[in-house]
């Protein structure tokens, strides 16, 4: 087994940060794994991660450590994940994507555009590859609504888990794509489309976990191997006296809070030694959907980002204390590889033993139901397509929650759609009215009777 590989970035002091606190700044390095941190009391901590990357590191050398690898392995058939944290402002975006994701200098470019001409660079080099695909797929998670950046029209999909797939965006947006520029492009479209917003701390703030998926199918003469690759470029930890955040965007401030409070507790639950079996992932889409990062078949980089100011103490210190703690966990990540005979790069088709799952759910749910309630969600498993093997009761009121929440979305659109039919028909009822007699009966004889009798 082997641990999540954290490292810590310090990005520059920025222009604020200077007029306050000069070029002072609180960390003493010691070599390029540890350091001496200097928190508001001026009490010294010392860290020790995987790699330090203090003020003008490069972004190359940042992709070349924490991600290269997770990159090959992936094209390879394992499952890797890049996530970046930190307080907002203190460099995760900029660290991601650099200043733009299509056009930037080589020196500036961040860790997504890297991560794409690495793949396609491992896929092309293999001699032994006779065809691949590569999809993408992009989500962002914004007021705890997960939302397809690809089609703004999705707007809260459900997360999902089989043995094939693990965990998964069920009804996500999987775009093919062939080569880096392509990729590159159609990630751009994504970006264009997250929730951002300006705060005091941040002229472009992100209001969103923003998710990036690659799915790498490929297969060689004898073999056939599936690895998935996220990038996660998480919204950064926000207070409201520092930020002004007020009305909507406090509210997203509360809100991402949340999620990366559920987040602290999952990952304090996994590195405590001697814990019990519950691992709150379910608390929230956050750790839900990096189920399978923290805690299952996944190699996982953490990148901690950090302002070296003192007036961003405390921050830093949580988010450096974040990332101790994440040293800690353990993981079973595995090659996805099977052999060419077994046929089991798509998901299988769905065999007889459907049934007999949708009717164990269902028994158990009878439990506490109805059975006019029972038959109803019959038709709305088989409606969707929810078929699986539950193994607790846990995984039962999943997917009661994930069919009843979608069935509930449906029908306040189907509402808001009559709401606005009607008040345009009200608005159409009134200009007829407002018409002439002659001019309203020559319009439509039928409408002129009906509004005559409502006058009347």
């Amino acid at each position: 087994m082997s641990g999540i590989r954290v490292s810590a970035l310090f990005r520059p002091l920025n222009s604020k940060e200077k007029t306050y606190h000069g070029d002072s700044i609180n960390i003493r390095g010691i070599d390029s794994e540890s350091f001496v941190f200097k928190d508001e009391k001026d009490e010294e901590t010392e860290f020790r991660f995987d790699k330090v990357f203090f003020p003008g590191s490069e972004q190359a050398d940042i992709y070349e450590f924490l991600a290269l690898p997770i990159v090959k392995a992936a094209a390879s058939g394992a499952n890797g994940v890049v996530i970046t944290y930190g307080q907002t402002g203190a460099g995760k975006t900029y660290s991601m994507e650099g200043p733009s994701i299509i056009q930037c200098d080589e020196k500036q470019k961040g860790l997504l555009p890297r991560v794409v001409d690495g793949i396609f660079k491992a896929i092309k080099s293999s001699d032994d590859i006779i065809k691949y695909t590569i999809k993408l797929s992009m989500v962002e998670i914004y007021m705890e609504r997960v939302r397809d950046l690809f089609d703004r029209s999705k707007d809260n999909l459900q997360i999902k888990e089989n043995k094939m797939q693990g965990i998964f965006v069920n009804g996500v947006t999987e775009i093919s794509i062939s080569d880096s520029a392509e990729a590159l492009r159609t990630l751009s479209t994504g970006i264009a489309n997250r929730a951002a917003g300006e705060t005091q701390m941040n002229i472009a703030s992100s209001r969103s976990h923003c998710i990036y998926i690659f799915v790498i199918c490929q297969e060689t003469k004898n073999e056939r191997r599936y690895g998935k690759l996220i990038l996660v470029d998480l919204a950064g930890s926000e207070k409201a006296e520092k930020t002004g955040a007020e009305g909507r965007v406090l509210e997203e401030a509360k809100s991402i809070n949340r999620s990366l409070s559920a987040l602290g507790n999952v990952i304090n639950a996994l590195s405590s030694p001697g814990r019990g079996s519950h691992i709150p992932y379910r608390d929230s889409k956050l750790t839900r959907i990096l189920q399978d990062a923290l805690g299952g078949n996944s190699q996982t980089a953490l990148l901690c980002c950090c302002s070296p100011s003192p007036s961003n103490a405390s921050e830093t210190l949580s988010t450096l204390r974040f990332g101790a703690r994440a040293q800690h966990i353990k993981q079973s990540a595995h090659f996805n590889v099977k052999e060419d005979e077994e046929e089991t790069i798509s998901p299988p088709a769905v065999s007889s033993t459907k049934n007999e799952s949708m009717e164990r759910i269902l028994a158990k749910l009878a439990e506490r139901m109805e059975p006019e309630d029972v038959q109803l969600l019959k038709q709305l498993f088989v409606l969707e397509g929810i078929f699986f093997d539950p193994n607790s009761v846990e995984e039962v009121e999943s997917a009661y929650e994930d069919v009843t929440s979608r069935t509930i979305s449906s029908l306040q659109k189907a509402v808001e759609e009559l709401v606005a039919t009607v008040d345009e028909l009200k608005k159409e009822n009134e200009t007829l009215k407002a018409l002439p007699q002659e001019s309203y009966m020559l319009l439509n004889p039928t409408l002129f009777n009906m509004v005559n009798v409502d006058r009347v």
